[in-house]
């Protein structure tokens, strides 16, 4: 992402850089995997999959994640060696920060003994890595010089996760190429799809999860403000069952199913995520003073036509879905093809992280 995320990874990363590469986006409901290649200045789909999540228990979550990723690259052909990790928004941050503008390697090395002074928060078990922010052309301001501060994107995750990510990873018969924060693979992908739009239009995207939604601000090329807020797929799910009495994985159904029951059941819920989406919009409208345009959708509840509608209701904007392989050169085999368009939308996350290793 230009401004600044793209090449966000975490330590363990290997430096080279691959053709083609299986990103997962190990979420808490579901896995959703791209297979990606590099085509001179483009991209390909090659597959994709999207898989229930393996049991969260910790007691030989490493065997199991291994036997996930394993089927992963079986369905999608395993052919592709190299793999790209998502880890959720449960146990990774994204954070602006004023930083000493030092050599990353060292600006790592600062975080990790002292994130406190630098993050406000103890966080002793985590890794980090840095990208530094350059200035918006056009502002006025003078690139930062080396010791100046500066702004940074700081991403992080916890250590443990990392690691058990890794080696679950070499066990399946993969090379961990990265492993990212998954806040920022939206971004990425919506740079790739709507470049323009990308590079001079302030928009929301609002990805929704099982079990949280990111709302991230991009404005100019840059990625000003991002947020996790916990209301996704699992409240939905709730909100359905106890409103209709239907067991969950009919609940789940009945997302995508526009009626009046479900309207009237998921409206509370739609509510306070528009709430949350507009405080967001308001407070970077007033810190940027620049209007934003859209929001765009995606995550599984992105399928339902009446999740979207009952959002550019309550925000009064303009609110819609958006594929973020629009603009891939599809080379999937029929089936795939003839199912691509409603799962797309899942696929954010996914295609983000591989973009930024490719």
């Amino acid at each position: 992402m230009s401004g600044g995320v793209a090449r966000l990874r975490l330590p363990g990363w290997n430096p080279g850089t691959p053709t083609q590469v299986v990103a997962c986006d190990l979420g808490a409901r579901s896995t959703k995997s791209v297979w990606v290649q590099r085509r001179g200045s483009s991209y390909a789909l090659l597959g994709y999959a999207v898989h229930d999540a393996p049991a969260p228990d910790r007691a030989g979550s490493t065997e199991r994640l291994s036997e996930h990723l394993k089927a992963i690259t079986s369905e999608l052909g395993g052919r592709v060696k190299h793999a790209v990790l998502v880890v959720g928004v449960g146990d990774s941050l994204l954070r602006h920060a004023e930083l000493p503008l030092i050599p990353l390697a060292d600006m790592r090395q600062m975080l990790r003994f002292n994130p406190k002074a630098y993050l406000q928060q103890d966080l002793s078990d985590y890794v980090f890595d840095c990208c530094i922010v350059p200035p918006r052309s056009g502002n006025g301001s003078e690139p930062a010089k080396v010791g100046q501060k500066g702004k940074v994107l700081v991403g992080g995750a916890r250590r443990q996760a990392v690691l058990d990510l890794q080696a679950a990873a070499k066990a399946a018969g993969l090379v961990p190429t990265q492993v990212v924060p998954g806040w920022i693979g939206p971004a990425n992908a919506f740079e790739a799809t709507q470049p323009e739009l990308f590079a001079r239009g302030a928009v929301v995207l609002v990805d929704i999860g099982f079990k949280h939604t990111t709302i991230s601000l991009l404005l100019a090329g840059e990625l000003a403000l991002n947020r996790v807020v916990p209301i996704g797929g699992q409240r939905f799910n709730t909100a359905l069952s106890d409103a209709l009495r239907v067991s969950s994985a009919d609940a789940e159904t009945l997302q995508v199913e526009s009626t009046a029951d479900t309207q009237a059941a998921l409206a509370p819920v739609l509510a306070e995520l528009a709430r949350e989406i507009r405080a967001s919009v308001d407070f970077f409208e007033t810190q940027h003073e620049h209007t934003v345009g859209q929001v765009l959708v995606s995550g599984g509840a992105a399928r339902s036509a009446q999740v979207v509608q009952a959002l550019k209701e309550d925000l009064v904007m303009e609110v819609r879905a958006w594929n973020p392989v629009a603009t891939m050169t599809l080379a999937l085999p029929p089936r795939a093809l003839a199912e691509l368009e409603p799962v797309a939308p899942q696929l954010a996350v996914a295609v983000g992280a591989a973009l930024s290793a490719l």
